[in-house]
């Protein structure tokens, strides 16, 4: 690994461990709730735990004066819930662009198993290949979906992640499998950091209970945007994700140190 990746890779978690809050959703759901003023969400969450942000390369502009110093992640492909076919992520930006852009990495989603899937596992390696000659690293996010594809089996979250590795990336991004024992078949299935997706906004306890399962499995982190961003209070959501993935502490522990109600 070249300096300038471990060095990015640093700026975007600490010690081996990643709390990333992805606000890339203006194009799959346009302005939705917590991101009309993103400003103020972005500012809000990197002031409150978390050690990077997540958008599209047109939001730059609107991160940088609001993520006190943490790490910037440039989104490079996408698609929208009212076009044909959600799946069909299209590509968005360039490394070049990221990089011009400011960020630290950037990210890629693949749907294995999906009709789309050969042109993505193509454009995933190009990504990679651009990205690391110019020290960046790669989040793949890598999920199972697609005909007849369980986006929860492990054995498929498995091959997802593998594949990511398979094409170099340097981080790994997918669903969670739904309980401890099923995760730790996911992880051991890649050398790379493994974190887990958040998906739509559960309650706290249920949600910290996932994070909390998935890093005893050997997940490293977490990334996730409407649990964070739709929240009543982003901030105090994302302390105690931070808290459970950076302090090991328990869903109790984290909502009591974030000051959030512990849920009965």
């Amino acid at each position: 690994m070249t300096p300038g990746k471990t060095a990015r890779l640093d700026r975007i978690g600490r010690d081996g461990r990643f709390v990333t809050i992805p606000m890339d959703h203006g194009i799959t759901l346009g302005a939705v709730d917590g991101l009309v003023d993103i400003e103020s969400t972005i500012d809000d969450v990197t002031s409150s735990g978390a050690d990077a942000v997540l958008t599209q390369k047109g939001i730059a502009p609107r991160v940088h004066e609001n993520n006190n110093d943490a790490g910037y992640i440039v989104h490079l492909n996408a698609s929208t819930s009212i076009g044909p076919d959600s799946n069909d992520k299209r590509m968005t930006g360039t490394v070049e662009e990221a990089v011009r852009a400011g960020a630290d990495a950037v990210s890629f989603h693949i749907n294995v198993g999906s009709d789309h899937e050969p042109d993505q596992i193509t454009q995933l390696a190009e990504v990679v290949d651009d990205a690391h000659d110019l020290g960046m690293p790669v989040l793949a996010m890598a999920y199972a979906r697609g005909p007849g594809v369980d986006e929860h089996d492990a054995e498929s979250l498995g091959h997802a992640v593998r594949l990511a590795e398979e094409l170099g990336a340097d981080l790994v991004k997918t669903a969670y499998s739904g309980s401890r024992e099923s995760f730790e078949r996911v992880v051991e299935s890649t050398s790379k950091p493994v974190i887990i997706a958040g998906g739509s906004p559960d309650g706290d306890r249920e949600t910290l209970q996932d994070v909390r399962d998935a890093i005893d499995a050997g997940a490293a982190g977490v990334s996730t945007g409407r649990t964070v961003f739709q929240h009543d209070d982003p901030g105090a959501m994302t302390a105690a994700i931070a808290a459970v993935v950076h302090e090991d502490a328990t869903p109790d522990e984290a909502l009591r140190e974030a000051g959030l109600p512990i849920e009965a």
